[in-house]
């Protein structure tokens, strides 16, 4: 075996190893428990670090292993790959430490942690998948890996809730494994990157090409919780805050949201997709859950509700940038799968801490509590303004590619699509933004003006809780400040368009 072979599976064995060590401690080895978790979240970032200085250099990652003769377990590393791992790596290291912070007085944290890093294992191997049966096998095991975490309560509302994710979810996977078994039927066994296959059914068989790219975009449609296949998420939002963090930044959504990009950029290929007319159905679709996952958030009472229906939002502006099929709104679609996944887990970072430390679950109780817990609400306040596209934020940098993406293919009807979200989106944001620095509390009476002479310290009362929140932030902030340097999202996002898709741009440099 290779040495670039046993990274990959070191990789998955950061968070695999823990995961069954941790099923083994009894439920006193708190700090042994934490130990295991955080240490394979230190490894799994220095190896998606030197991953990504190897794949820069030129250097190639894969490890194969073949069952039968037309199905291989195929594992590599490409930039495509690398930039959603190293978001999982990042995001879950962060998790890893306000989880433990969070569930610090919960009774079943040796389930919720060993379930914990089993989902990362499964979102590292969606990551590293190099062909269509490889990210299947493991966007199951997801599945499967987060049932537990979504029922973790144990209370009626809470296994609600998990038997709607598992009924939307199998449904989903029964309409991605027919549209696959469809495919490879008439093409054959497709590995990643191997778009011929399918260009040459866009001459012999392109009703059927269209057919199974429907039902493939349908199954990954309901993990990104595109409309109408979104309801199992914010009913999910009854789960702990860790988990829901990691279902809307890392692990559940980004995993549909990165499927459908590996369906258009990987299987099908920009051109075939172009022929076969692929890219502005899927443009409308994107767009439809757009406004409606905005309208619906507006009405929405609770602050984990309301964030849910955000993320419905949100993550389908990765889809809208991949359905343009021109390198600059693949570039938008792409990078927003990193700020995207930076700016929401800070918002349910501080919906946990708002819960904690506040006692706040309400948008009807935000008044004033930007001063009792003013990190948090600095931090609450940065992402949220980031998703509304303001500048310099990392949302904003998103949706300038994406609208830059629609002109460049003639579809302008992208700009009203993203001024009206933007709207949307500062229409249940600044309520809650405002109401928290600028109200005072119910019963009161008096204004806000003094409130910094009792200014708490939240950020000192509870370091764990806080801090993941307030660096998340700040690295949403850094992103869109330094989109321009050579070691951002957005850099990494143009080399994947360039040198791994060669996609050309309109304009020379």
């Amino acid at each position: 075996m290779t040495a670039e072979a046993l990274l990959l599976l070191a990789l998955l064995a950061c968070s695999l190893v823990p995961a069954a060590v941790v099923a083994g401690l009894d439920e006193t080895s708190t700090a042994r428990r934490n130990r295991w978790t955080l240490g394979g979240a230190v490894l799994k970032v220095l190896l998606v670090t030197w991953m990504m200085l190897g794949v820069q250099a030129g250097r190639f990652f894969e490890a194969t292993l073949p069952l039968t003769g037309t199905l291989t377990l195929e594992l590599r590393v490409d930039a495509l790959a690398l930039l959603f791992v190293s978001l999982s790596a990042v995001l879950w290291l962060a998790t890893s430490v306000f989880a433990i912070a969070y569930l610090a007085k919960d009774p079943a944290q040796r389930r919720f942690f060993t379930f914990f890093n089993f989902c990362v294992t499964a979102t590292t191997g969606i990551a590293l998948a190099g062909n269509l049966f490889t990210f299947f096998v493991f966007y199951e095991l997801l599945t499967l890996a987060t049932w537990p975490l979504v029922a973790h309560r144990g209370d009626r509302a809470s296994l609600q809730a998990a038997r709607l994710y598992l009924r939307y979810t199998l449904a989903g996977s029964v309409a991605l494994l027919i549209g696959m078994l469809w495919l490879q039927a008439i093409a054959g066994p497709i590995a990643f990157g191997e778009t011929g296959k399918v260009a040459r059914l866009v001459e012999t068989q392109p009703a059927a090409a269209v057919v199974c790219f429907a039902l493939m975009a349908a199954g990954l449609a309901v993990k990104g919780a595109m409309v109408p296949f979104h309801a199992w998420l914010p009913a999910a939002m009854v789960a702990p805050a860790p988990v829901s963090a990691l279902l809307h930044a890392v692990a559940v959504v980004k995993a549909g949201a990165f499927g459908i990009v590996r369906l258009v950029l990987d299987v099908y290929g920009i051109e075939a997709s172009r022929d076969l007319g692929l890219g502005l159905p899927l443009a409308l679709w994107a767009s439809l859950t757009i406004i409606v996952g905005s309208v619906i958030a507006l009405r929405q009472d609770t602050v984990k509700k309301r964030l849910a229906y955000s993320t419905v939002s949100q993550v389908s502006y990765i889809m809208l940038g991949v359905s343009l099929l021109g390198p600059i709104g693949l570039v938008g679609g792409l990078v927003h799968l990193i700020h995207q996944g930076l700016m929401k887990i800070t918002l349910f970072f501080c919906a946990g801490a708002l819960e904690k430390l506040a006692g706040v679950t309400r948008i009807d109780q935000m008044a004033g509590v930007g001063w009792r817990v003013p990190w948090t609400m600095l931090a609450f306040s940065v992402a949220a303004i980031g998703m509304m596209g303001a500048p310099p934020l990392a949302g904003f940098v998103s949706k300038w590619y994406l609208g830059l993406g629609g002109i460049e293919v003639g579809a302008l009807w992208i700009i009203a699509v993203l001024a009206g979200s933007t709207l949307l989106n500062a229409l249940y944001f600044l309520p809650l933004i405002y109401a928290a620095w600028f109200q005072s509390p119910p019963g009161e009476g008096a204004p806000i003006d003094g409130k910094r002479e009792a200014l708490a310290n939240d950020l000192r009362q509870a370091p764990t809780l806080v801090a993941p929140a307030v660096v998340i932030a700040t690295a949403a902030l850094a992103a869109g400040l330094f989109a321009a340097s050579d070691v951002s999202p957005l850099a990494w996002s143009e080399l994947i368009v360039d040198r791994q898709y060669r996609v050309p741009w309109p304009l020379p440099e």
